[in-house]
């Protein structure tokens, strides 16, 4: 077999992990986060100062330490001790929280128990911000960054890699999370009515997915130029993840022009159920699973990415209902706990019935972006949101207690009295923040981290390399596109040409 040959078949004839697994996983980032923002409040507590010393170069190791190491780490050399790692981690956070807690001159240390915690539920903190949010949807872009790459290695656990018909891959959940971390900052989610008529509203979204569609182009013909390796039956001959986001948002935002944004479950629960009904009763799915003729027409060619559109815009649609949700007006802390204890019980249901229709139905296919796979994702976009959400809790809990009010990308305190100054300290920390450079410049990060995956590929050669190296190579690779975003951000350069 020829080198492509190989690493076609390395990638394919997969079955995934367990469901358990990949939920055990949205722990590892809020802890991850927990322990980033204690090195914060530990270095306030002994200094009295912020920012850390060398702060573009500090924040910038600290980050990468902290977070995007254990991301890569967890997915590679230490993903069979994944539980031990969390619990690890866990076991650490705790402890240095109860030094923080019961610190000498700390407010926790001066106030009893009860008063405490009425207090921080009744406190207020700094409207108009929604830390998850952010923190949710880089985080699916780090991942997928890390992914893309790891999974040509021999250290990635093939159990994590795209399913080739069935199953559920952290591969596979991570392409469900990226349209719903898209609609969660959607216009619509955001409240943002349409000015004027509706046909230019449409038109103009017409037009803003151009460069999804330039990118999707862009990638067909390096393919087919440079014969790089690909997967056929994840999307089809011609089409690619670019063309399909490009789809679901134009589609997306027809729908939500003519309707109520309001009503955008009902249209993901109708799209879900009805695509599901006629993968079940006519010869849909028979079609797509086992017609391997490519060289009909398009349609054959592309029948994965053609098809699999309509769960996608499910879950975009689910995802627009639960952004719409997540972006009231709320300043209380017991606001955001009773988000956070929606959002578990909506994961529950939403798993249950994920379990009733793989025991009735069909189970998870990505490739078909089935009933399952919507409610899959959906279910796991939820869990993870509310377990970032509870980590944030923690971080702001402890914040009040240490007095070190800021903490780059989570929920500070609201302070009536300091509002122009606390801004001023937000911008000046933010500014160094990994997470906040991501965030400016999203689309880039993932267009670059797909180059890079590229060039790694031929200068590397993934098969052979020891687990050690793969992991150095893994470690530099994203080191270098953090580091890319890192500089624009602290240019204050946003790359965006639409």
């Amino acid at each position: 077999m020829s080198q492509r040959e190989l690493k076609e078949a390395f990638v394919s004839n997969l079955n995934g992990t367990s469901l358990g697994e990949v939920a055990l996983g949205s722990f590892l980032a809020p802890l991850c986060f927990i322990n980033r923002g204690l090195v914060w409040i530990l270095y306030y507590m002994g200094t009295g100062a912020i920012p850390l010393p060398f702060p573009w170069i500090s924040h910038f190791f600290l980050d990468f330490s902290m977070i995007i190491a254990p991301l890569v780490l967890s997915c590679t050399m230490l993903s069979d001790i994944l539980h031990w790692v969390i619990v690890g981690l866990a076991v650490v956070s705790v402890a240095v929280q109860c030094c923080v807690y019961h610190a000498k001159g700390s407010r926790a240390a001066m106030r009893p128990q009860t008063a405490t915690t009425k207090s921080f539920l009744q406190s207020h903190v700094q409207s108009g911000r929604v830390p998850m949010v952010t923190v949710f949807r880089v985080l699916v872009n780090v991942k997928t960054a890390i992914s893309i790459l790891a999974v040509d290695f021999n250290v990635f656990p093939r159990r994590y890699a795209k399913t080739e018909l069935y199953g559920t891959g952290v591969m596979d959940f991570g392409v469900g999370a990226y349209i719903f971390a898209n609609a969660l900052v959607s216009p619509e989610a955001r409240g943002k009515t349409i000015i004027g008529s509706k046909m230019k509203h449409i038109a103009k979204q017409l037009m803003t997915v151009w460069p999804l569609v330039a990118l999707g182009l862009g990638r067909l013909a390096s393919l087919k130029m440079t014969g790089y390796h690909e997967h056929v039956t994840e999307y089809g001959v011609h089409w690619n993840f670019f063309f399909t986001l490009a789809i679901v948002r134009v589609v997306a935002s027809l729908l939500l022009a003519l309707f109520p944004v309001s009503y955008s479950w009902i249209f993901a629960v109708l799209l879900g159920g009805l695509y599901q009904l006629a993968l079940e009763t006519t010869g849909l799915k028979s079609f797509m699973i086992h017609n391997n003729d490519r060289t009909v027409d398009f349609l054959h060619a592309n029948k994965e990415g053609l098809f699999s559109v309509v769960g996608y815009i499910a879950i975009y649609m689910a995802g627009v209902q639960i952004g719409l949700y997540l972006m009231k007006p709320r300043t209380l802390v017991r606001d955001y706990f009773r988000v956070i204890r929606n959002f578990l019980l909506g994961s529950a249901v939403l798993y249950g019935g994920l379990f009733l229709c793989q025991a009735t139905v069909e189970p998870v296919s990505r490739r078909l972006a089935n009933l399952s796979f919507c409610l899959w994702t959906v279910a796991q976009c939820t869990f993870f949101l509310a377990c970032l959400a509870l980590g944030d809790m923690v971080l702001l809990m402890l914040q009040r207690k240490s007095h070190c009010y800021f903490v780059p990308s989570s929920w500070n305190p609201h302070e009536k009295d300091k509002d122009s100054v606390a801004e001023r300290k937000r911008s000046s920390l933010d500014r160094f923040c990994l997470f906040q450079a991501i965030n400016r410049n999203q689309l880039l990060f993932f267009l670059l981290a797909n180059v890079t995956t590229g060039l790694t590929n031929i200068l590397v050669d993934t098969f052979s390399t020891s687990d050690y190296v793969s992991v150095s190579v893994l470690l530099s690779y994203m080191f270098i596109n953090c580091g890319a975003v890192h500089i624009l951000h602290l240019c204050k350069i946003t790359v965006k040409f639409w």
